[in-house]
């Protein structure tokens, strides 16, 4: 019962699930591999099974081959497992909760990651540090809570995003969870509370914090959405 709410695992099944160990996402926005293959994709029956796949390198998360059964697997993350030809982006529902979306071959050569930061290392290069924990040397002109696209495994950057009102985002926080829309407002509050986000909803626009919006494309969703 003390699962995070983000996991779409059946509570009441199992006595046990296995956590995530620490990794590029914290265990309350990812799932750990075995979950994954187990639980969620059903190619395995137990952790046993899913150990000697990920040791035969069948399963890669954003192109890289993983053997840690409890490697924590995030928001816009990629699995692929070759052999059998699946796909799949990680993405987040109406309820806040992660699942699997499925892709092609193709959609699973790229991902995009939110800047979270920028800092100045040794010759006064740019680093920027992205949401799943990667850093990735830029030049000056991305901005913080701008969107790239990065190529995998290389992790080249393909494309940006920026963070502005027009743009399209997902909503990755609070009780609108997994709402994508057009941003149409940006209100920067001048204390130490978060800037509020005005995005256009179905029904109504939503207002929601910064932290929570992560831009994912300008006319349309660079990613493929829906189940």
């Amino acid at each position: 019962m003390s699962m995070p709410t983000s996991w779409r695992v059946p509570k009441k099944t199992n006595k046990w699930i296995t956590a995530t160990s620490p990794g590029p996402h914290n265990k309350d926005s990812s799932l750990p591999l075995v979950v994954i293959l187990r639980d969620i994709l059903h190619i395995v029956d137990n952790a046993k099974e899913a150990k000697q796949i990920l040791l035969e390198k069948k399963v890669l998360v954003d192109g890289i081959s993983r053997k840690n059964l409890k490697f924590p697997v995030g928001l816009f993350d990629v699995i692929s497992i070759p052999a059998n030809d699946q796909y799949y982006r990680m993405l987040q529902d109406s309820k806040g909760r992660l699942y699997l979306n499925n892709i092609d071959e193709e959609r699973a050569k790229f991902k995009i990651c939110k800047i979270l930061n920028k800092t100045t290392i040794r010759g006064g290069k740019t680093q920027l540090n992205l949401h799943d924990g990667t850093n990735i040397l830029a030049s000056e002109e991305y901005k913080t809570k701008d969107t790239i696209q990065i190529s995998l495994p290389d992790k080249q950057i393909l494309r940006r995003v920026e963070y502005k009102i027009g743009n399209m985002a997902m909503i990755t926080g609070g009780r609108h969870s997994g709402t994508v829309g057009q941003i149409k407002e940006i209100t920067t509050i001048k204390s130490s509370k978060n800037n509020v986000v005005k995005i256009s909803g179905t029904n109504s626009d939503i207002e929601t914090i910064e932290d929570y919006v992560f831009v994912i494309g300008e006319d349309k969703p660079i990613i493929k959405l829906g189940e």
